[in-house]
Order: structure tokens, then C-alpha cells, then sequence
């Protein structure tokens, strides 16, 4: 069965060129571990890169856009699937239940939004999904440090933060996530 990798990132490039180097990098790795690329279907920022950047490398991409996103031009056609849904809630139910590994790459609140709902849900219980985060040059260093507090004041437990695999490297992402292990404690 083919293995699919979703990954959360921006639909903006940010102001660092590294970004766009290491999205690009990081799309190669999808294909060389005969990955189908799960994402949002965008056409723009590191989305679009991230997308264009398998498909150039002869990999397989799904896109999952919300209807008004689509309207707006904003759709991959050039991506090998392209599955138009509702709204964001549908978008984001639909990239979980084709993804077997998540990853975010650089992004703004909604790459944000998207990891956490995905990782409280691992949390939770509700599935054994590994989790990444792509930490390029230092980038996610302020969720870190919010979710080192959350576990030091006691609304987290280090177990559950233990399951997120967080890395600098992003060619080592993809083995990490091969080969974890989701380690389930109560949340309670």
C-alpha cells in the first residue's frame, strides 16, 4: 500500500530564502521514500513550491482545497489529485484520514493550526499518526519553548510531548517518522 505524508506549511514563502531551499530539499526526500505528498492544495507560497517540486521529481501529489479557496484561482490543477471540499473543517478531516505521517514545514497560524489539532488528537489518543516538525534554522523554537512550558506547569505530560518528533535536519524527518513508535498515556 502506498504510504502518504501530509505536510502543513505556507501558503506565503517568508522572508527567508532558506524556506523555499529546504521545502524544495524536503520534496525530494517525499519522492525518494516513495511518498504520495498530502497538502493543501495550494498553489502559492511553499505549498506551491512543495507541490510543483514533487510532481518535477516524478512523485505523486493529492491536494485537498476548500470550494472558496478554489474559486479564488488558488487550486494546484497541476497536481495529480485535486479534491475540492466544503470548508476548512472538511480540508483539514480529509488530508488526516488520507495521511498515514504529518509534518509542518515553516507557516503561519494556519500550518500552526493544523499541527496542533493533529498532534492533540495524538495526544488524545485518537490515532497513532506520527507528528513532525520541520524546525528549520530555529523557526518552530517558540511553540517549543510554549509546549516545554505547558508540560513544566502541568497541562501537558512529557510523555505526550516526547511523541513529537522535532527535527532540524530535514533529511532525517522522513526515516524518524518510518520508524516511530506513538507511545499512548492517558491525558487524565
Amino acid at each position: 500500500m502506498d504510504k502518504k505524508i501530509c505536510v502543513f506549511c505556507g501558503s506565503g514563502c517568508g522572508n527567508k530564502k532558506i524556506y523555499s531551499e529546504i521545502t524544495e530539499k524536503f520534496a525530494g526526500e517525499i519522492v525518494k521514500n516513495n511518498l504520495t505528498l498530502v497538502y493543501g492544495g495550494g498553489n502559492i507560497g511553499l505549498m506551491g513550491k512543495l507541490s510543483d517540486a514533487v510532481l518535477k521529481k516524478g512523485g505523486h501529489a493529492i491536494g485537498v482545497i476548500p470550494e472558496f479557496l478554489y474559486n479564488l484561482n488558488l487550486g494546484n490543477k497541476k497536481a495529480n489529485e485535486l479534491k475540492i471540499v466544503k470548508n476548512m473543517h472538511e480540508r483539514k478531516k480529509t488530508m488526516y484520514e488520507l495521511s498515514d505521517y504529518f509534518v509542518a514545514l515553516p507557516g503561519g497560524i494556519g500550518t500552526l493550526e493544523e499541527l496542533l489539532e493533529i498532534f492533540t488528537w495524538q495526544q488524545l489518543s485518537l490515532h497513532s499518526k506520527p507528528c513532525a516538525v520541520a524546525n528549520i534554522e530555529g523557526y518552530f523554537d517558540g511553540l517549543l519553548d510554549f509546549l516545554d512550558k505547558s508540560v513544566n506547569n502541568g497541562f501537558m505530560k512529557h510523555e505526550h510531548l516526547d511523541n513529537l518528533i522535532i527535527e532540524d535536519n530535514y533529511d532525517k524527518i522522513i526515516p524518524k517518522l518510518m520508524s516511530y513508535k506513538i507511545t499512548h498515556v492517558s491525558k487524565i
